[in-house]
This record gives structure tokens, sequence and C-alpha cells, in this order.
């Protein structure tokens, strides 16, 4: 490489320097929205779990071959619902789950399963479309304008109806999950077949109630709502998540770019002092010439 001069090394500080700014204003903006998206993963998480937990206590009660969403098929056909961010710069958020979701499907392929996707958030629909998976929808820029119950009951609906018909035998839901502020992780869940847990204890409880107008019509109802609000609530959980770790690679980056000027600034240094020296022997010589 060509030894620089120290204009150009002022000029690598420089540019350094304002990539720092870029990634501290990156950061501030990161840390306001996890902010904001952290109240409504709390309001979302309870609702969901509670749910879950009622539609495990009416299952009690229905036999699972009875009703479609129930009902456990040999895996032969298998769907997936991968939620990614939109963008990038936030480390390995986006990596991490379709390294997942990729090697699964893989994994099903060999055993000579079909494998089918849905791809929700931008990184998700080019990396699919680039490895010619077979894609069911793709859906982008969905978190500005699309993160809501409407568009989770559009893409609940076509998961739903291509269970119903027996189009695929298992769906599943990869995302990931805010765990703390500073730490996230790739979660996968099955969506169908519903499984849910039998408590034993709560089988007294739930028979003192009278459900209407049939056990088998709420379970129906709550299903389908219940898998509506589990894509919301992937979204909201991938949302947060994504500003977490966005927050989290701009400071690693602020802060890299703090080392890397430190270190120009010590070569900046040491070349000055080179041209400095080499200017004074310059000098010198010149005078014992001039004797």
């Amino acid at each position: 490489m060509a030894k620089l001069s120290t204009r150009d090394i002022k000029r690598k500080i420089q540019g350094i320097k304002n990539t720092q700014r870029i990634t501290k204003a990156m950061k501030a903006v990161s840390a306001a929205k996890l902010r904001k998206a952290q109240i409504l993963l709390n309001a979302t998480r309870p609702y969901s779990d509670k749910m879950y937990e009622l539609i495990s206590d009416l299952a009690i009660y229905v036999e699972r071959e009875d009703h479609p969403l129930l009902r456990v098929r040999e895996e032969n056909n298998v769907d997936y619902v991968v939620v990614t961010a939109d963008r990038g710069l936030a480390g390995a958020f986006n990596s991490n789950v379709l390294k997942r979701a990729f090697n699964d499907i893989k994994e099903l392929e060999e055993q000579g399963k079909k494998v089918r996707v849905i791809a929700i958030g931008r990184k998700a629909v080019q990396f699919f479309k680039a490895r010619n998976v077979d894609i069911i929808e793709a859906y982008e820029d969905i978190y500005r304008e699309h993160m809501n119950l409407t568009f989770t009951s559009q893409v609940g609906g076509i998961i739903t109806s291509r269970y119903i018909d027996e189009k695929t035998d298992a769906v599943y839901l990869i995302n990931n999950e805010l765990i703390t502020t500073a730490t996230y992780e790739t979660k996968v869940r099955k969506l169908f077949p519903i499984e849910t847990e039998i408590d034993l204890k709560k089988i007294d409880t739930i028979a003192r109630y009278n459900i209407e107008p049939t056990k088998e019509v709420v379970l129906e109802n709550l299903l389908k709502q219940y898998i509506n609000f589990q894509l919301y609530r992937a979204l909201v959980e991938s949302n947060t998540a994504e500003h977490a770790a966005r927050m989290l690679a701009m400071d690693n980056a602020t802060r890299n770019a703090g080392e890397a000027i430190k270190k120009w600034t010590i070569i900046f240094n040491k070349a000055r002092q080179e041209a400095i020296t080499t200017e004074l022997i310059d000098i010198i010589n010149a005078a014992e010439a001039l004797k």
C-alpha cells in the first residue's frame, strides 16, 4: 500500500468522524423507537398468553379430530412463516432468522417433505427469492403502514384455509423476540396443528362454566383470533427486537469508529513527526552545503 500523506490521513480521520456522527444519531433514533415499541410489546404479550391459556382450557372438552384446526396429520407438506426486518444495519438480526429457517427447510426437504414459505419483511423476500424457495406470499414494507390486525387477518386467513384444505400438514412461525434491552433470540413456534397443554387441575373449574352457544363454536372463533394475534405479536416482537439490535449494532460501530480515530491519529502524529524530521534534515544539509 502506498504511503499516505498527512493530508490523506487527516481526510480519513474526518471521514471516520463523520461516520461516527451518523452511527451515534442512528443509535439515538433506535433507542427512542425501542422505548415506544416496548410499550406496545408489553401490552401485546399478556393478551396473547391469556388467549392461549383459554384455548388450552377449552380444548380439553373437544375431540381434536372433530375440529379441522386441531387435527394432527403426518407432516408431508410444511409451511414456514418467516418474519424479518425490511432494513439491515442491525448486526446478525436478519441472518439469524434466515439461517435457522433455511437450515430447517433443507433438513425437511432431505427427508422428502415439501416446504413452502410465507416471507414477511424485505430481507426474507430477497433471501428466499435468490434461493428459488417456493414462496406462497411475499410481503415487504409492512412495518410502517401494515403492522396491524387487518394485515395479520389476511395472512392468518391464508394459513388457516391452507391447513383446513389439507394443502399443508403443519405451519411453523420463525421470528426474533426481545429477551432484554440488549439481547434477542430466534424463536420457532408451531401454529398448526395447535398444540395445547392439558392442566388436569383446571378441569373441575372449567366444568362449572356454561359456554354458549357451544364449546366448539367458541373454540373455533378463538382459534382464528389466536392465529391472527400470534402473527401480530410476531411482528411486534420482531419490530421491537430490530430496534434493540440496531441500537446495539450502532453502539458497537460508534465505539469501533472511536478506536479507529485513535489509531489513525497516532499514525498521523508519526507521519507529521517524520515530515518535520525530514524537513529539519534538509535544512541542516542545505546549511552545511552553503558553508
